[in-house]
């Protein structure tokens, strides 16, 4: 049985060293395992495992799996020899996925402020290279603060691939944290993240919460607020990926909540260098990434099935153009005056689709026959 809330849930003033102080305690201590979990926030998955991660998930600890909790498969795509850093990294589960994925070639550095969950990783530093057959370790671990790389000695530009599993809800300063993984990725490079998000902004009965910040609910990010603090770092609007529902499971929580709702949520941010901005585009995958020969779903808006034309939008265009999807891509100049609409306002239906709720409803719906597998087509295809 779950324990109930009580007076001591409630912190007197959530200020940020407060809110660490709490979530530290909650993560390091009060949870063992992920089934002392209160709700299903930071455990579900918007999508089936692909066989890849599948095959790799089965070399990880037993141990480091048990104290794994997150909320998505953060695993992109096209990860041979890349350097990845993972904000928030707990146990380090995905961080010993990832491993595998970019091969004794690549790195992987995983940054988590709570002590516990670090040591757990570190400890099974040797058993993982041994398994995976490297003869040096490609990971590493470090304590410390993801709004606050630089105090951990990341260095600017320094990584190809910044990924977030269902940690970012657990910090006061979001803006810091996309500001900072901003600054250490490479131009072109790519922020890849599952999180929680709120229909609309909490009130400060849910934000004073303590369960509920342990729980990735009460620092959730109201949706619409992400793409304006990703327009501010610099990043390239964001990329919905996927959307899965997340449900509460406790009264008293509910009650609480009232009628905010949440989800679970991964997107894609670019830090995209101007020199590679220009008009719309047209675009052929190749089928050169491994795992996704056929087609690659690329958010819930591209679908790029090999050796097919699709137009794309300026800002796809040069995503595909800077990052390390271009060898994978003939792109070239659109023939159309316009391709699809770029970014997000959310202001009608032919827009792209930027609300996670609203790809909840889409993906709950029979798939309308003339959109592409897994995604809904382009703005005004059905």
């Amino acid at each position: 049985m779950h324990s109930r809330p009580s007076a001591d849930d409630h912190l007197a003033a959530p200020c940020g060293e407060r809110i660490h102080r709490a979530v530290q305690d909650y993560y390091g201590r009060e949870l063992q395992k992920s089934e002392d979990l209160k709700t299903n926030a930071c455990v579900t998955s918007a999508r089936p495992l692909p066989k890849a991660v599948r095959d790799a998930l089965e070399h990880v600890h037993e141990e480091v799996v048990a104290r794994y909790y997150g909320c998505g498969l953060v695993i992109p795509e096209c990860l041979a020899s890349c350097r990845i850093l993972d904000l928030g990294s707990g146990s380090g589960r995905d961080c010993y996925l990832l491993s595998q994925l970019v091969g004794e070639q690549g790195h992987v550095t995983g940054i988590d402020m709570t002590e516990d969950q670090v040591e757990v990783a570190k400890k099974h530093i040797a058993y993982h290279m041994g398994k995976f057959g490297y003869h040096k370790p490609n990971v590493e671990f470090i304590q410390g603060y993801i709004e606050k790389l630089g105090d951990a000695g990341l260095a600017d530009e320094s990584y190809d691939i910044v990924i977030s599993n269902c940690v970012i809800n657990l910090t006061p300063d979001k803006r810091a944290v996309l500001q900072e993984a901003y600054r250490v990725l490479k131009p072109g490079g790519e922020m890849y993240f599952s999180d929680v998000y709120a229909s609309q902004r909490l009130s400060e009965t849910i934000w004073k919460h303590r369960v509920l910040w342990g729980e990735c609910l009460a620092g959730a990010l109201y949706w619409r607020d992400l793409y304006s603090i990703a327009e501010e770092v610099g990043f390239s609007p964001p990329c919905l990926v996927t959307a899965s529902p997340i449900t509460i499971g406790n009264k008293e929580l509910e009650g609480i909540i009232g009628n905010c709702r949440f989800v679970s949520a991964t997107f894609r941010l670019f830090k995209v260098p101007e020199s590679s901005r220009a008009g719309p585009g047209q675009v052929i995958y190749n089928g050169g990434i491994v795992g996704h020969e056929r087609e690659l779903v690329f958010d819930a808006n591209y679908t790029f099935k090999e050796g097919e034309v699709v137009d794309v939008d300026a800002e796809m265009a040069a995503i595909l153009r800077s990052s390390r999807f271009a060898d994978e891509f003939l792109i070239r100049a659109s023939k159309a005056d316009a391709a699809a609409p770029q970014g997000c306002d959310c202001k009608g239906v032919k827009e792209k689709i930027c609300d996670p709720f609203q790809l909840l409803e889409l993906l709950a719906a029979p798939v309308p026959a003339c959109c592409p597998s897994g995604t809904y087509g382009s703005p005004g295809c059905c």
